[in-house]
């Protein structure tokens, strides 16, 4: 919600958030109508998700979605914030996402072969963050881990299984019928085809040699000013 709200009234960056809503849940904000004002209205997109969503309902709305905002925004560079909180077990959150579901969505953002920067966020069931990240970091790496986990440190934390994986909750109820989730689609396409297209951002010239551009004089020579000086300044 913080970086939504930097950028809530500018077509500059556009935000996309998948995030539950609803129940009085922390912060309250991220309503599907939540669109962004004044030059950054329907530059602001929000999923707004029931409990105990899965793998196969998050996707159906992630991708479909993300598809359409790729297409009309045309963004020249990705931020992506993969809280953990989205995991099965976490201790505040409540969906049901297991570690290869969650790791999809990333692996689905980085095909776009844009600049990326990934980052951490919100997750409070420490063993599970860590295996989401580890996880996470392989896949933007183009690596495949193990299940089983090497013995480390904190190796006892992983018990009893002692695996990367995140199991989702077999009796788990997902709150999100399939009827749901397409009217939440629809609702975040009618929004952004209210887009006029890419915004226009205006470019500045980079240095044909950045280095050779920011060279500066030696540091440790101080500079001949001409102004007047203290007799009680080099001392």
């Amino acid at each position: 919600d913080g970086v939504e709200e930097a950028f809530f009234t500018t077509d500059r960056v556009m935000t996309v958030s998948f995030h539950k809503y609803g129940d009085f849940f922390f912060p309250g904000t991220g309503d599907v109508k939540d669109v962004g004002i004044r030059a950054g209205k329907y530059y602001s997109v929000n999923v707004p998700l029931r409990d105990g969503v899965n793998d196969d309902a998050y996707q159906r709305l992630f991708k479909p979605v993300m598809e359409e905002v790729m297409n009309l925004y045309r963004p020249s560079a990705l931020v992506l914030q993969c809280g953990a909180d989205s995991l099965a077990g976490d201790r505040l959150g409540c969906f049901n996402l297991s570690h290869r579901g969650h790791a999809e969505c990333l692996r689905h953002m980085l095909s776009y072969n844009l600049p990326s920067l990934v980052l951490g966020g919100g997750g409070y069931t420490v063993r599970n963050v860590a295996r989401c990240w580890a996880y996470e970091t392989a896949v933007v790496l183009g690596e495949e881990l193990a299940e089983d986990l090497p013995w480390n440190d904190y190796y006892e934390h992983f018990a009893p299984d002692f695996s990367l994986q995140v199991t989702p909750s077999p009796t788990m109820e997902n709150a999100n019928t399939r009827q749901y989730l397409d009217t939440v689609r629809q609702q975040v396409f009618e929004n952004l085809r209210m887009l006029q297209g890419a915004p226009g951002v205006q470019m500045e010239a980079v240095p044909h040699d950045p280095e050779a551009a920011a060279a500066e004089a030696d540091p440790d020579v101080r500079p001949v000013s001409g102004a007047a000086e203290h007799p009680g300044e080099h001392f």
